[in-house]
């Protein structure tokens, strides 16, 4: 009789596991998710804090170097790709793109020793640099999350469960080589 209770009761009490571990496992997945999402809202908002500096750098280096429009064109143009850029590669191309603008503006103001001296400006200046500081920051904590998510939904099982309930990989927020290496300006010699 005892063989008998075990023998009905076993696959039971399997089924009630592999239903705990199935939601478990899930739960997990989103759980990951939803940090991954969170992990680029981060980026977002200093992607977003260092875009509403840069209207009162331009300004400030605008009442010194007036002639220089075509680098003030390019930062307003990176600025506003910037600001239309949905997701990650968007996001890090034309993050990419409004670094290089704003090296070619430091670089003007470079060549301003009254600019330099002027405190608005060092408090700009001070203030982007922290801001570029986060935004590393968060790049790093949202690709960790990005490579711990897409390891749980590519590696087994979780590959079985992202193909049944529909996970997809997420993007890397990824910095081209190109905006690591210096700008070059040069000014034609008057």
């Amino acid at each position: 009789m005892p063989s008998a209770i075990i023998f009905v009761l076993l696959p039971f009490a399997l089924t009630i596991l592999s239903v705990i571990w199935t939601v478990v496992f899930y739960n997990n997945l989103v759980r990951a998710r939803v940090r991954t999402r969170e992990a680029w809202s981060g980026i977002d908002v200093q992607l977003k804090r260092r875009s509403s500096l840069i209207p009162n750098l331009v300004e400030t280096v605008r009442g010194y170097a007036a002639h220089e429009h075509q680098v003030f064109a390019q930062v307003a143009q990176a600025r506003g790709t910037l600001a239309k850029a949905a997701g990650p590669t968007a996001a890090a191309n034309a993050d990419q793109s409004l670094t290089l603008a704003l090296g070619r503006l430091m670089a003007v103001a470079e060549s301003y020793p009254q600019l330099q001296a002027a405190g608005n400006f060092t408090r700009l200046q001070e203030e982007l640099a922290d801001t570029e500081e986060k935004i590393a920051y968060a790049r790093q904590f949202y690709n960790q999350n990005a490579l711990a998510y897409n390891a749980s939904i590519q590696s087994f099982p979780g590959n079985q469960f992202a193909r049944c309930f529909q996970f997809q990989t997420v993007i890397f927020f990824a910095v081209e080589e190109t905006a690591a290496q210096d700008v070059a300006v040069s000014f034609p010699a008057a």
